[in-house]
């Protein structure tokens, strides 16, 4: 492998792996590990998971429920918008050039060929197992037929979302408070903050 797609592999695994991190922390890491080189290139085996210690039976309704409270159709939408959210901070954190447009369309392309949803829902299964009884997944099941349980499985996209978006309003607004009043708390902060942005405003 040459080592300039070896910088390019590193490149890719610090964005995406440094997707929640804000622009320039994942431009300064993944600029420190195209100098390094240090990434492992080595193409990734695909992730499987042992479902041999858990009861066919069980792993069965499992699935069962799965299906029903629409897991799949969820997890393909958390991996859209996780995707969506990568394309940007590619196109920061990747040094510019004619050649960035077409690798993260590549890579794009590459990545959506991977059933990430249905590896999410194999995943979950061990979890399913160890916190819920077969009797409890049957309950489930027998619940998430009933109207109420399809009107539940209906909605929860819509609920979801609703509550991320109100979360987050609710952070930042507790968040600007807790600031004001720990300035008015703290002159001697406040105005060694005051300094600090007036020093490094441009002249």
């Amino acid at each position: 492998m040459t080592k300039r797609v070896a910088m390019a592999c590193a490149l890719l695994s610090v964005v995406v792996s440094a997707r929640a991190q804000n622009a320039p922390q994942a431009s300064t890491q993944a600029a420190a590990a195209a100098q390094s080189g240090a990434a492992n290139t080595a193409p990734a085996e695909s992730q499987t998971v042992d479902l041999s210690r858990i009861d066919p039976a069980k792993v069965a309704n499992i699935r069962i429920l799965q299906e029903l409270r629409g897991d799949k159709r969820n997890a393909v939408q958390v991996m859209d918008t996780m995707l969506n959210s990568i394309r940007p901070l590619m196109s920061r954190s990747l040094p510019p050039g004619e050649y960035r447009d077409k690798l993260i369309d590549l890579f794009m392309q590459k990545i959506r060929t991977v059933d990430l949803a249905q590896q999410i829902l194999d995943a979950a299964i061990p979890i399913y197992d160890k916190y819920l009884s077969d009797d409890d997944i049957k309950g489930l099941i027998q619940f998430y037929q009933t109207p109420v349980g399809k009107k539940l499985t209906s909605v929860t996209p819509m609920m979801t979302a609703e509550l991320q978006s109100v979360g987050e309003k609710r952070g930042q607004d507790a968040g600007r408070q807790a600031m004001l009043q720990v300035l008015a708390e703290h002159p001697d902060v406040a105005k060694a903050l005051e300094d600090t942005s007036n020093a490094t405003k441009p002249q």
